[in-house]
C-alpha cells in the first residue's frame, strides 16, 4: 500500500495544521505532568490497567520541606484523603531547620491520626568520607586535570532516599526484598511536586508503588504552599536538602552560614576532605582523576564569595532540578518496565 504526503491546499480550502512539536512532546508525558490548562484543573490519573484493584495504602513520600509539608498538612485538615503514614527518609546530614519542621511534621501528624515514620540508608556525610566504603555517590563539582570541569554522577537520592522508601513500602505490604510483590498489591505514594515543577512528576519504576502529586490536582504551585502554610502559622518554611548538597546555591549557603555556624564549620570541612577522594574511592583501588568541590566555582568553599551573586536571580539560588526524590535531574522519565527493588 503506497500513501501519499497531502499537497498544498486548493483554493477554498483548508488544511488542518499538524500538531506543534510542543503539543506532541505533551501527550508522551505522564498524564498529571502536562501542563495544567488551568490553575485547579484536576491531573489525570496513572494508567488504570498497571494497577488493577484498589491501592493497599496509602503514604506520603515526605522531605519535611515546603511542599512535602502542604501536602501533610492538607490531609490534616481533611482537604485530601487521610494518610496511613508519612515517611521520611533521613540522610543524617540535614540542616536543623529542616529536623525542626519534621518535629513540626509529627506534631501535626499525631493529631490527625497520621504517623510520621523515619527511615534510613545510612549517614551520607559518613558513608562519603569512609575510607572503607565507595566514595563518590554525591554530584561533587570536577576539575579535571586538563583543567576542563565536570560533575560526579548522582547517586544520592537513589541510596539515601527513593531505596530505604522502597524498603519501607515492601515491609508494609508483606514482601520484603526479594520476594517478588504480586501484580495489583500496591500503595498509592503522594509526591508533593507543585505546577511550576510539573515536569518532575514521573511515573513509579515499581509496580507496588503508584506516584500521586495532590498539589497537582489542586493546582497549587510552591508559592501557594508557602501561602497556606504562612495562614496556619507555619511561616520561614525551608527546603528540605542535605547540608552538603552541591546543588545548593550561594543564598542557601549564606543561609547556613549566618544561622548555623557549627554546620557551617562541618561543611568546610567536608568540602576540604572530599577534594582527592578516599583510598578505596573505586573498585579498582586506584586514586581519583581531578579534584571535587562542593561548590560550582571549583574553588574551596572558606575561598568562595557567596556576596557576588547576591540579589541575582538565577545565578543566588538553588539548581531548580536539583537533590528531589522520584524526580531525576537529567528529566528522563522512568521506565515501568525495568523493576526496581
Amino acid at each position: 500500500m503506497t500513501t501519499t504526503r497531502p499537497g498544498p491546499a486548493r483554493p477554498g480550502q483548508t488544511r488542518t495544521p499538524r500538531a506543534s512539536a510542543l503539543t506532541r512532546s505533551a501527550s508522551r508525558l505522564h498524564p498529571s505532568t502536562r501542563p495544567p490548562r488551568s490553575a485547579g484543573r484536576r491531573a489525570s490519573r496513572p494508567r488504570p490497567e498497571r494497577y488493577p484493584g484498589q491501592p493497599r495504602g496509602r503514604y506520603l513520600s515526605l522531605g519535611a520541606g515546603v511542599q512535602s509539608l502542604a501536602v501533610l498538612l492538607l490531609a490534616c485538615e481533611g482537604r485530601i484523603p487521610r494518610f496511613d503514614a508519612a515517611l521520611f527518609a533521613d540522610t543524617g546530614w540535614e540542616p536543623k531547620q529542616v529536623y525542626a519542621q519534621l518535629d513540626t511534621a509529627r506534631r501535626l501528624g499525631a493529631q490527625a491520626g497520621i504517623p510520621v515514620l523515619t527511615v534510613s540508608g545510612g549517614n551520607i556525610r559518613h558513608d562519603t568520607l569512609n575510607p572503607n566504603a565507595r566514595f563518590v555517590t554525591m554530584p561533587f563539582f570536577v576539575k579535571n586535570p586538563d583543567g576542563s570541569r565536570g560533575m560526579a554522577r548522582r547517586q544520592c537520592t537513589g541510596d539515601y532516599k527513593i531505596r530505604p522508601l522502597k524498603k519501607a513500602v515492601r515491609e508494609i505490604l508483606g514482601y520484603p526484598h526479594p520476594v517478588r510483590v504480586p501484580r495489583g498489591v500496591f500503595v498509592d505514594q503522594a509526591i508533593g511536586i507543585s505546577t511550576d515543577e510539573f515536569h518532575r512528576a514521573k511515573d513509579s519504576d515499581v509496580n507496588y508503588t503508584r506516584n500521586i502529586f495532590p498539589l497537582l490536582d489542586l493546582g497549587m504551585s510552591r508559592s501557594d504552599c508557602l501561602t497556606y502554610l504562612r495562614e496556619r502559622g507555619l511561616g520561614d518554611v525551608v527546603k528540605s536538602s542535605c547540608i552538603g548538597c552541591p546543588y545548593s546555591g550561594n543564598s542557601r549557603l549564606r543561609y547556613i552560614r549566618d544561622t548555623d555556624p557549627q554546620a557551617w564549620a562541618d561543611l568546610i570541612e567536608f568540602d576540604k576532605a572530599i577534594r582527592h577522594g578516599s583510598p578505596r574511592a573505586n573498585a579498582g583501588g586506584k586514586p581519583l582523576r581531578g579534584r571535587f568541590f562542593i561548590h560550582r566555582s571549583l574553588l574551596p568553599l572558606d575561598q568562595v564569595d557567596l556576596e557576588a551573586t547576591r540579589g541575582r536571580p538565577g545565578a543566588d539560588e538553588d539548581d531548580p532540578d536539583g537533590c528531589s526524590p522520584f524526580s531525576c535531574r537529567s528529566g528522563e522519565p522512568s521506565t515501568p518496565g525495568k523493576q526496581r527493588p
